[in-house]
């Protein structure tokens, strides 16, 4: 809930940051009951700890969706091709390559076979 490793939290809980848990009457387990997981949330949102000290959290970057830029040129399903095969191409030196391959344009090629090309040239193999 707090963000944290197992390992972590409880160097913490000891260093008196989080605080300790109740012992659950039926089965003698430490238990965080809704108050102490509220409490050890609002730590982790403030960073002062129980014990009044400042702690400091190192936050994760969360891994969003990363918005690609549109392509607004007529080799945009190549160069999203290109990408889902693992090389991000700007257009630019896409449309270069596309030159030097096809002179006399790539309409009557396999589309699949303009896309290896590419790739191929890219990569710097031939």
């Amino acid at each position: 809930m707090v963000g944290l490793s197992k390992s972590r939290f409880h160097v913490l809980m000891k260093q008196g940051v989080f605080p300790l848990p109740v012992q659950n009457e039926s089965c003698k387990r430490p238990v965080f009951d809704l108050k102490l997981q509220q409490k050890c949330l609002e730590i982790r949102r403030t960073g002062i700890g129980e014990n009044g000290k400042p702690v400091l959290f190192n936050r994760k970057r969360r891994k969003g969706r990363q918005v690609s830029k549109p392509v607004g040129n007529e080799h945009a399903e190549i160069v999203e091709a290109l990408k889902s095969l693992g090389l991000a191409a700007p257009a630019e030196a896409v449309a270069e390559a596309l030159r030097q391959l096809y002179p006399g344009g790539f309409s009557q090629v396999d589309q699949g076979e303009v896309i290896r090309q590419v790739f191929l040239r890219l990569q710097g193999r031939k």
